[in-house]
């Protein structure tokens, strides 16, 4: 069925963003200074859950495309930007199910924000930039709006990584652009505001290197602790992907997160968990299709909530099929299943140890 109040929640989003917007672009001021612009995402889907789950929500690893065997909205987006040579700021108010359930420990006034923040640039000569404040997450290659992305819903280890993050950033370009780096003072794993009686800092970098435009490769890392001080655990953890358009219609892209957290404060043991994933697309056109291959083992829970103590070991498998039918338009088609070694998943009265799922989506930006 509809939802309805996300539906309510999103006209008064657009409504709002636009007002302001228009008010912002016609001061002159701003115009001659820099480019203000303003850019709506909204991402429009119908999942069904062969599990046929009652209360409508699929899998608890998921946090997109969550909602089962009705038609939502996973992300409704408006996005207000400002850039000039010196300074830049970005603001974001989103409404859907993403939202909802990825950002559920949150305030809920604050479950709205997809980014808030400013930043400066702190040198005349070189590309180096100072940003605070509600930040996209500096790990991984996926993100909340869809059509930036080259399957319809997000990978397991997308699902369980920071899609934002809230502190400082110091960044770095070089001068032919092929190096980014960046160093961040964090909030926590994916927090706006810290876990009530945390005080400890977290940390995060980040190194790009694209020596051409057919390839990326990444590495992120964050350390720290998203725990109350009493019961303290640090956590260090380390993502690495790589993007390559091997050829004018063939891509592929390589992924690999890796984490370690003590099993206790102060402990010299830790829990680990790791996940691989590769993409292979191939886009002809306005057409195009992707298959997905990917694995996550966090067997002691310290990612992926576990069921009924079952270790947590995850394989899935995805084929994906889009279709341009206009600049800003995008319909695509997704199948996905996902297999675990012990019964995870709940299936009517019991449990099972496989899911498969059929989701279909319709995105528009302007």
């Amino acid at each position: 069925m509809i939802n309805i109040e996300f539906i309510r929640k999103y006209i008064l989003c657009i409504y709002f963003f636009i007002s302001v917007s228009n008010c912002l672009l016609s001061q002159d001021s701003l115009k001659k200074e820099g480019n203000l612009s303003w850019n709506v995402f909204v991402d429009v889907y119908y999942s069904y859950d062969f599990t046929n789950p009652a209360n409508h929500e699929k899998a608890s690893f998921l946090y997109n495309h969550k909602r089962h065997n009705e038609v939502n909205i996973n992300l409704a987006l408006v996005n207000l930007s400002y850039n000039n040579s010196t300074k830049r700021a970005n603001l974001g108010l989103m409404a859907g199910t993403y939202p909802q359930y990825n950002l559920a420990a949150e305030p809920e006034l604050l479950r709205h924000i997809y980014e808030a923040n400013v930043g400066i640039r702190i040198t005349k000569n070189k590309e180096v930039w100072l940003d605070a404040g509600i930040l996209p997450s500096h790990i991984g290659f996926e993100t909340a709006i869809s059509m930036n992305c080259w399957t319809l819903t997000r990978s397991i280890l997308a699902e369980n990584s920071p899609y934002y993050e809230t502190g400082v950033r110091a960044s770095y370009k070089t001068p032919n652009q092929k190096w980014y780096m960046a160093v961040m003072f964090l909030n926590g794993w994916q927090r706006i505001i810290r876990v009530d009686g945390n005080n400890t800092p977290s940390f995060g970098t980040q190194i790009t290197y694209t020596p051409t435009d057919k390839l990326s490769i990444n590495s992120s890392t964050f350390i720290g602790n998203d725990k109350p001080d009493s019961v303290r655990k640090w956590r260090y953890f380390h993502n690495f992907y790589s993007t390559w358009q091997l050829s004018r219609f063939w891509g592929i892209i390589v992924g690999l997160d890796v984490g370690w957290e003590q099993k206790q404060r102060g402990s010299a043991e830790f829990n680990s968990w790791y996940s691989p994933v590769v993409i292979i697309r191939y886009q002809n056109k306005n057409w195009a299709i992707a298959a997905r291959a990917e694995y996550y083992n966090d067997k002691n829970g310290s990612i992926v909530p576990l069921v009924n103590q079952y270790p947590f070991q995850m394989e899935g498998y995805s084929l994906n099929l889009d279709w341009t039918i206009y600049k800003g338009i995008m319909w695509r088609v997704e199948g996905r299943f996902f297999r675990n070694p012990t019964e995870y998943f709940s299936y009517q009265s019991s449990l099972s140890k496989s899911d498969f799922f059929f989701t279909t989506g319709l995105s528009f930006s302007f």
